[in-house]
């Protein structure tokens, strides 16, 4: 078990190792262990290893001059400058935000990045301004369409985070697909198998097998197969794509940059690096700001109130299982598996930073 201080601070600093700035690196260590604290372990400081080797091979800017290459009042488009997800993710959204306070939404879309981390971490900033907040990105393509046996959409989660005026914010973070990968890499440290309707082999046959992706496999669409809605999963995902990539410039579908640096760029970019999507809305340009915080206790309230099914497991709302992560892993510490401890400790002992 670690503590947030201690997962957050080491994180830091091997980002300052690699050449960020002091505050670059703050931002990205925010959001790296921010899912960490909310339980989201697959999108925190286990990835730190991914992001290092990237930067090894080239794929990472430490110094990155990120900029509005296009613009309207409400709308902006951001070159990444290959930077850090983490980095740039923060950054257009609070250009999203600052333009909603002048005109009453913004829009922004980016390109030339890396993965960002949790969706949710950059929808949630605008919370603090009591405004709405959407954030999407497109990923590597692990992901077979309905009825395809190639991988061409990534998990391209969707965030949205509402504010209210007394009850917890709604806070929706998922993917568009039935897992994200991560939980993958989770279940393969932990040795176990993945449950049916999360992988298809490379045949497109349903498997348990946890590396079922590595060997050619795919991840499924949100629904697992067409009896249960995948195509509405594989549509939901091909949104983001097209929102975070074709309207930015970014690469999409099969052309996106994989995550794992021992995997080459296609020698054939669409586009340039990831690509990501955010809004801000101020619900004052709708109506009155307290008549829809009221509201949405009331919304937030009553389906809270919904007869639940077992009267052990109440009936909860987007957010509430993170938030219960969040407390008690302030608490009591951070769980960390004994397979991303080694990683931490190599990645430490290379660039003389303790854990």
């Amino acid at each position: 078990m670690y503590s947030y201080e201690q997962l957050h601070t080491f994180a830091k600093k091997i980002f300052i190792a690699i050449g960020h700035t002091e505050e670059l690196a703050a931002s990205a260590a925010d959001v790296l262990i921010s899912a960490d604290i909310r339980g989201v372990d697959s999108h925190g400081i286990a990835r730190l290893k991914g992001y290092v080797r990237l930067w090894e091979v080239d794929r990472i800017n430490a110094k990155p001059n990120i900029q509005i290459v296009h613009e309207t009042p409400s709308t902006a488009t951001i070159d990444a400058d290959a930077a850090l997800g983490l980095v740039a993710g923060p950054r257009a959204m609070q250009v999203a935000i600052d333009k909603a306070k002048q005109v009453g939404t913004g829009w922004v879309s980016v390109k030339n990045s890396n993965h960002y981390g949790i969706a949710g971490f950059h929808s949630m900033m605008a919370l603090e301004e009591d405004m709405i907040g959407i954030s999407l990105t497109n990923a590597s393509p692990l992901v077979a369409p309905t009825f395809g046996k190639e991988r061409m959409l990534g998990t391209n989660p969707i965030s949205v985070a509402i504010p209210t005026l007394n009850e917890t914010p709604f806070i929706a973070d998922m993917a568009t697909t039935t897992a994200a990968n991560g939980k993958l890499e989770v279940l393969q440290r932990k040795k176990e198998d993945a449950p049916l309707g999360w992988i298809q082999d490379g045949d497109g046959t349903p498997t348990s097998n946890a590396h079922g992706v590595k060997e050619g496999g795919a991840l499924l669409p949100l629904g697992g197969d067409r009896e249960h809605a995948s195509h509405k999963g594989y549509i939901l995902g091909s949104i983001v794509d097209i929102f975070s990539a074709v309207l930015s410039g970014a690469n999409y579908g099969p052309w996106v940059p994989p995550f794992v640096s021992f995997i080459d760029p296609v020698a054939d970019p669409v586009g340039e690096g990831l690509g990501h999507f955010f809004g801000a809305m101020r619900v004052d340009a709708f109506r009155p700001k307290e008549e829809f915080l009221r509201h949405m206790d009331q919304w937030v309230a009553r389906f809270r109130q919904t007869t639940p099914i077992d009267p052990n497991v109440p009936v909860q709302i987007p957010g509430d299982y993170e938030r219960g992560m969040e407390a008690e892993r302030l608490k009591n510490g951070i769980p960390v598996l004994d397979a991303v401890i080694a990683d931490l400790n190599e990645l430490g002992a290379k660039f003389g930073v303790k854990l």
